[in-house]
């Protein structure tokens, strides 16, 4: 049976980390590094200031690492003749003359090497200058198709995810979506995701205790009548509602009968309390049946939206894992580290926490599928992807709907999908193509302004006519 469905499992995944593969690939292929080092797109708009924060080719990387910092100050060591280490304030003074040409990350691993491995000033200054060498080596070249590469980077070990997947039915107890069905949630930007999960990390002593942190977790999770109920059933005789209460239920909620009289009573119902019975009674529903649905899922306490929570140990300190996600609702909860507590719920972050929030969040959650499923994917594609999916301010798919369809050319979203609506509505409007991006060029059978084609040659004639003369 496993075989047969292994069998199964790749010819479905195939066709769909294929199409996810081309929706990438048209919604990137039109970016390119410029000669100031940003990533534009085909219209001139930026997408990135500077190609993965650093401008370096993953290709020439070391491992993600312009350079390996370690590695070449250490070789340094073995080759340099011994003599006095250099103080701290001459490497101080030395780093500020080169912080402009290396990136603060560089220039702050520098920094630590150099301190301790002591090495004499003629080795500070050629670890600085072949720091600075290596980095200039390792820079992106401009007119790169940065977004094909990254599409590809991405699309490829989606195909590799396929076989994967299945392994992973539960984490921890936890249902969780992961592998390829997972990455393809992300780049569409879906509403809801398959399985909302948020990770919930506590302030002060209630991350210290397990105790505490179940209190919290009491006040997080959702909690109706019916989830205290054994039985709720209609007694027709007296006109109420009897709701049997269960004991283990309550202890585990943490909630009273006092309590739910309470909240019974201000919502207009009347309540007696009989031993482990509620009888709910109401001046205005006269009719059982609806007064039954009604008691069923009446609020009692939590945040709504949160089905289960799971309390689990994690480096020292107690984290609530939820099912069910709302984030909004739960940071406004005290004792909740604001700072710190996230959700898998793209969109979710978006409108509490704003856009540059939500682009972190996709690159986390991408870079997590990958990790998990033991792919080595740079981060720098990720970024890429993230980055376009955020740069109008708000988090769109890639596809039809969101980056390939705001495309500025019609030949371009015409050539993707739903060809005839697409070029009849810029027939009617009188849409024009300025022929900026790959795949209208290519239709018409021009160069693409991307590598040697972003290259524009300009040339005097009069100057040649002298010359000819």
């Amino acid at each position: 049976m496993g075989g047969r469905e292994g069998l199964v499992d790749t010819a479905v995944r195939t066709q769909q980390s294929g199409y996810m593969q081309r929706r990438l690939i048209n919604a990137l292929e039109h970016l390119r590094l410029e000669y100031d080092g940003t990533v534009r797109d085909s219209s001139g708009d930026i997408i990135q200031f500077k190609y993965g924060e650093d401008g370096v080719d993953p290709a020439k990387s070391d491992h993600g690492k312009a350079v390996n910092v370690t590695r070449l100050v250490k070789q340094l060591k073995i080759a340099m003749k011994k003599g006095k280490p250099a103080s701290a304030d001459y490497i101080k003074k030395r780093l500020k003359e080169v912080k402009d040409e290396l990136t603060p990350l560089l220039i702050k691993e520098l920094k630590n090497c150099l301190t301790k491995e002591k090495l004499n000033k003629k080795g500070v200054e050629k670890a600085i200058e072949l720091t600075v060498k290596h980095y200039k080596r390792a820079q992106m070249e401009p007119g790169e198709a940065v977004g094909i590469v990254a599409a590809q980077s991405i699309g490829e070990p989606g195909t590799q995810m396929t076989l994967r997947t299945f392994h992973y039915a539960g984490v921890r107890e936890q249902n969780v979506t992961l592998g390829l069905p997972r990455l393809i949630e992300i780049v569409d930007a879906r509403r809801i995701p398959s399985t909302p999960i948020m990770t919930i990390y506590l302030t002060g002593k209630y991350k210290k205790s397990r105790e505490a942190a179940t209190k919290v977790a009491r006040k997080i999770i959702y909690t109706s009548m019916e989830d205290l109920a054994e039985a709720i059933y209609e007694d027709p005789i007296h006109e109420e509602i009897i709701v049997e209460l269960s004991k283990t239920m309550m202890e585990d909620r943490g909630v009273t009968k006092g309590e739910l009289k309470e909240i019974l009573q201000k919502s207009d119902y009347t309540a007696r309390i009989r031993g482990n019975r509620i009888h709910v009674g109401s001046k205005k529903i006269k009719v059982l049946k609806k007064l039954l649905n009604k008691i069923s899922s009446l609020y009692i306490k939590g945040v709504p939206g949160i089905k289960r929570v799971l309390i689990t140990e994690e480096k020292g300190e107690w984290v609530i894992r939820t099912d069910g996600s709302n984030l909004s609702k739960v940071l406004e909860i005290p004792e909740v580290d604001t700072s710190r507590t996230t959700t898998n719920n793209v969109h979710e972050i978006a409108k509490t926490l704003g856009v540059e929030a939500a682009r972190n969040a996709l690159i986390n959650e991408a870079m997590g599928v990958l990790e998990e499923q033991g792919l080595d994917v740079d981060i720098r594609h990720v970024m890429l992807v993230a980055d376009i999916m955020t740069s109008t301010g708000e988090v769109q798919q890639i596809g039809r709907h969101g980056v390939s369809g705001k495309k500025s050319s019609v030949l371009a979203r015409a050539a993707f999908e739903i060809t005839v609506p697409n070029i009849v509505e810029a027939s009617v409007k009188g849409e024009k193509d300025p022929l900026e991006g790959v795949t209208e060029n290519v239709i018409v059978g021009q160069s693409i302004p991307i590598g040697t084609g972003l290259v524009e040659l300009y040339m005097s004639t009069s100057k040649l006519k002298r010359e000819k003369k």
